[in-house]
């Protein structure tokens, strides 16, 4: 039986929350045993509801001990693991520290705040044998999985173009604001957009340059609108737009994207997928309905009951790299969409 501290209980922290009474409820060896937060109204069962439906429901906090601190909450419990859903700021220096203090981390999307930070965790995993898994879910969700299998196995050929766009409400509902604040979470760029630079980066690979424009509404907020164009030495045409300032009462949140190969092309829209082959009339594949943060959090689980590496579906490097790519375009933006080679270490 896996036992499990969750390390920050806002908007994230409540989605991976309700994953885990599923997990229970379903009898899966796990139990979530306790949680730390330096929000004491949330140790009463305030949950922060954010732009994205993660299945609210009716929690009896009264099963978990609280802690105002990861680390006391370790030394106090018989832990496997925590999950970090906390500010991107804070994951490099909390993951560290639990790896040393001998858990496994499973740690919320983006994986860090720089490259650097990112090496550093890496390292820590390697120093102290212990597990790192990031939490990028789009590589968990069916319908992605499905274009990737598309593109792995090129069944409809190469792919010559790609859009993706996702965007929402501006995230004012974070503790003291930290989302608004560029040094604790990259912004909208870092924060929002990275999902589709890894899908990118997990896609095709490391684009040769990148060209990005963005837009700062409110100074100190980091980019809160960002369009990025990535150069394939193929040619493929792929580009990526994030827009969190959508603050109409009805929008709510939308990912969507466009991937065209020789033979076909596949869309998500307005939550559906479709396939559209050449010359053949279109469908809806038939595809899980799982949601990504289930399927990560059970694989994570699973991998360490198994003793197998966790990152072999999210690698490590691979996470850093998205960092990467996500800072060549940060550059690019501050020089207004000049093209920026990307460089990796």
């Amino acid at each position: 039986m896996l036992k499990v501290g969750l390390v920050g209980l806002g908007f994230m922290g409540n989605a991976h929350l309700q994953n885990y009474i599923r997990l229970e409820e379903e009898g899966f060896p796990i139990k979530l045993v306790a949680i730390a937060d330096v929000d004491e109204k949330r140790q009463g069962g305030a949950l922060v509801e954010g732009n994205l439906p993660t299945g609210i429901t009716p929690v009896d906090f009264s099963k978990y001990n609280f802690y105002r601190d990861m680390e006391t909450m370790i030394e106090s419990e018989e832990l496997d693991y925590v999950d970090l859903c906390l500010p991107t700021y804070l994951h490099e220096p909390l993951a560290v520290k639990a790896m040393e203090m001998g858990l496994h981390v499973f740690c919320e999307k983006p994986m860090a705040i720089s490259t650097e930070a990112c090496e550093r965790m890496i390292e820590a995993s390697e120093r102290t044998d212990k597990q790192l898994m990031i939490g990028q879910t789009l590589r968990f969700f069916p319908s992605y999985q499905y274009v990737k299998e598309a593109i792995d196995s090129e069944r409809y050929g190469k792919v010559v173009a790609a859009s993706f766009f996702r965007g929402g409400t501006t995230p004012i509902w974070s503790w003291e604001n930290w989302l608004l604040q560029k040094d604790k979470s990259g912004g909208c760029l870092l924060d929002q957009h990275i999902h589709d630079v890894d899908t990118i980066n997990w896609f095709f690979g490391k684009p040769e340059t990148v060209s990005t424009s963005g837009l700062v509404i409110n100074e100190g907020n980091g980019y809160d609108i960002v369009s990025s164009k990535y150069f394939y030495e193929d040619g493929k045409v792929v580009s990526a737009e994030d827009d969190w300032t959508i603050n109409s009462d009805d929008f709510g949140f939308e990912m969507r994207f466009r991937v065209n190969f020789e033979r076909g092309t596949i869309i998500l829209e307005n939550g559906k997928l479709v396939d559209y082959p050449h010359g053949e009339k279109s469908f809806e594949p038939d595809i899980s309905k799982e949601n990504g943060y289930y399927l990560e959090i059970k694989h994570f689980a699973e991998s360490i009951l198994n003793g197998t590496p966790a990152a072999e579906r999210v690698p490590l490097a691979c996470t850093k790299q998205t960092i990467t790519i996500a800072e060549h375009e940060e550059k690019s933006a501050d020089k207004k969409g000049e093209l920026t080679v990307v460089e990796v270490s």
